[in-house]
C-alpha cells in the first residue's frame, strides 16, 4: 500500500517493505547486502523475483545482485 504525503511524495507502507525484505532473504540475499540498499530497490528486486518462475528465483536473485555490484 502506498501513502501520499501532503507534498505529494509517495511513502511506502511498512508491510510492503518488510515483505520485500522477507522475499529477498527467502531466496538467498545476504542481510548485509539488503541493509545497504534502499527500500525502493528492495521492493523492485522482490517484484522481479516474484515474477520469476519458482525454480529460477535463486539464480535470478544472484544475477540481480551482481548487477547491483553486490553479488553474493
Amino acid at each position: 500500500m502506498l501513502r501520499y504525503s501532503l507534498r505529494g511524495e509517495v511513502q511506502l507502507s511498512d508491510s510492503v517493505v518488510v515483505d520485500a525484505k522477507r522475499i529477498l532473504l527467502r531466496y538467498g540475499a545476504p542481510i548485509n547486502v539488503l541493509d545497504g540498499v534502499s527500500d525502493e530497490v528492495r521492493i523492485t528486486l522482490a517484484r522481479d523475483i516474484a515474477k520469476t518462475n519458482l525454480p529460477d528465483r535463486e539464480a535470478r536473485l544472484r544475477e540481480l545482485l551482481a548487477e547491483l555490484g553486490s553479488g553474493s
